[in-house]
């Protein structure tokens, strides 16, 4: 391949990847810790304020709390497996974010209780969709499907350029002195290995967000102008049972269990949904999954209560058309929502090495101009533009880091004391990540890096404290979960901890021993070209 065509796509890979690098990154870390949200809820929920329910006594609770607390039919759930961030069997949403939680007690008489529970998995789900850009669901989501484009130049441009010597260079690791070649290695092997991943996330971003003008399209050329009506046609939480089931009696939930089973076989349910218990149009939503076909999450049929009839399979795994099918599968191939166990894990770790694609990136053109700069003979005092990209990258980066674990923390540190923890979760993220980009900005990237790694070190190390805390002064009130679902949380976040710790004190040293005129410098020649 010729040198300039090398030299214009190594150009394209370059800017593309610094245009779009620090919202990826915040994406990609963000949806890394998304990998863990089921165990994230579970670490973060009050103890459960009742004990479970056998099956067979599923219909009394349910009469029993529809008589006590009549709005509940507009819409309950009944849990059949129960988990920590289950608070009782039946569960249903107030208004102002309570949650309503009824069980039995050991008498057998009624007990509910209400909460506001922490909503810091779905906020950190968001972050991951949005990368923290301000604005409504659609715009922010629309923003990161054009940085998916970027995104996806990236990767194109960055495989040509590393095709030359991608036998000889394939997972070479070269450590030694030379820091910049250790840097460029550990960049092109994480990207090489985790390509396939890459280039479904960034394929699926781009058509997840901007689904709706695509639709739009389709609506002109396609239907006619008539997508809205055939989608309303099919509407998962549109469908109604028959006017005359509301006359017949109920299944019980073992009933409609069996029901289930005898259609969709591999389905294992989780929850129940009742919607409009007791009136015409009634519908009951089995959520739950099957480890045999790909789904968005959990995935739902919709029931009729009286009968058992399937009203609609939409999101029913091995159920939908192909049409629903090409698109739940793209929707579970972006959020790993598929596989089980090991693709969850698989997910996590690729996440987290799509975090350090960018990083690194950032980090190599800052140290190529310098390298350049020297080849040429020309004065190595880097230009403002260079010190700019530097302090955002730490600020940007390690700001993310420290708001996402400083929001987890306040999970359990502020419950019972703040009436609406979602808007506490936003105003700490954003408090941990402007601070921390307006102080890089303000002090530099080498100066500030040191104390924002200290800083991410401790937001991070807070989480295993603050349990270990609940776990030898019950007293504090900081409860601890004893699955290993939830203390898989602790043990990930103390090993980052250790990880973001040995990261202080490397860059702390290079900081004062390395070149002086690097950006990562804290030499007087480096501070004055930051001035």
């Amino acid at each position: 391949m010729r040198t300039d065509i090398i030299r214009i796509y190594k150009t394209l890979h370059t800017w593309t990847g610094i245009l779009a690098g620090l919202a990826l990154f915040i994406a990609f870390y963000a949806g890394a810790v998304t990998m863990l949200k089921a165990p994230l809820t579970r670490w973060a929920a009050t103890p459960a304020s009742s004990q479970a329910v056998a099956l067979n006594t599923l219909p009394s609770l349910t009469d029993a709390t529809l008589a006590a607390y009549p709005a509940a039919r507009k819409q309950f759930t009944v849990h059949l497996r129960v988990t920590e961030d289950v608070p009782a069997p039946l569960t249903w949403q107030a208004p102002n974010q309570v949650q309503w939680a009824a069980g039995l007690a050991a008498d057998g008489s009624l007990q509910t209780s209400s909460s506001r529970p922490s909503d810091v998995a779905q906020f950190i789900d968001v972050l991951h969709m949005t990368a923290g850009i301000p604005g409504s669901l659609t715009l922010s989501m629309g923003l990161m499907a054009a940085v998916g484009v970027l995104y996806g130049l990236a990767l194109v441009s960055g495989l040509i350029v590393v095709l030359p010597t991608l036998v000889k260079d394939l997972l070479a690791l070269r450590l030694g002195r030379n820091l910049k070649r250790m840097w460029l290695d550990a960049h092109n092997v994480a990207g090489i290995v985790s390509l396939p991943f890459h280039l479904v996330i960034a394929w699926s971003a781009v058509v997840l967000g901007f689904h709706d003008p695509i639709y739009a399209v389709q609506d002109k050329l396609v239907y006619n102008s008539q997508l809205a009506s055939h989608m309303d046609a099919g509407n998962f939480f549109a469908a109604r049972a028959p006017v005359g089931s509301a006359k017949l009696p109920l299944l019980s939930p073992a009933q409609l269990l069996r029901q289930i089973a005898q259609r969709a076989p591999g389905f294992e349910t989780e929850a129940l949904v009742y919607r409009e218990r007791g009136e015409p149009g009634a519908v009951v939503i089995a959520q739950g999954s099957d480890p045999r076909y790909l789904a968005v999450g959990l995935g739902a049929v919709v029931l009729d209560p009286a009968t058992g009839q399937f009203l609609n399979t939409t999101y029913l795994p091995g159920h939908a058309n192909p049409w629903e099918a090409f698109v739940n599968s793209l929707f579970a191939l972006h959020f790993g929502s598929y596989g089980g166990e090991p693709i969850r894990w698989t997910y996590f770790f690729l996440g987290l090495a799509g975090a350090f694609l960018f990083y690194s990136g950032n980090l190599l053109w800052l140290e190529s101009r310098r390298k350049a700069q020297r080849a040429a003979a020309q004065s190595v005092t880097q230009r403002r533009s260079a010190y700019l990209l530097a302090a955002l990258t730490v600020g940007v980066c390690l700001g993310g880091v420290s708001g996402i674990s400083a929001t987890i923390v306040a999970a359990k540190w502020l419950h019972g004391h703040v009436s609406n923890l979602h808007d506490w979760h936003v105003a700490i993220y954003y408090s941990f990540f402007l601070g921390s980009v307006v102080w890089a900005l303000l002090r530099g990237a080498a100066r500030a890096s040191v104390v924002l790694l200290r800083v991410a070190t401790l937001a991070t190390a807070a989480i295993p404290l603050t349990s270990l805390i609940g776990w030898l002064a019950p007293a504090s009130g900081w409860w601890v979960h004893g699955s290993g679902a939830a203390l898989s949380i602790d043990g990930i976040a103390a090993f980052g901890a250790l990880a973001l710790a040995w990261l202080a004190r490397s860059t702390a040293r290079r900081v004062i021993h390395g070149r002086g005129d690097s950006v990562w410098s804290q030499t007087r020649h480096g501070l004055a070209a930051q001035k």
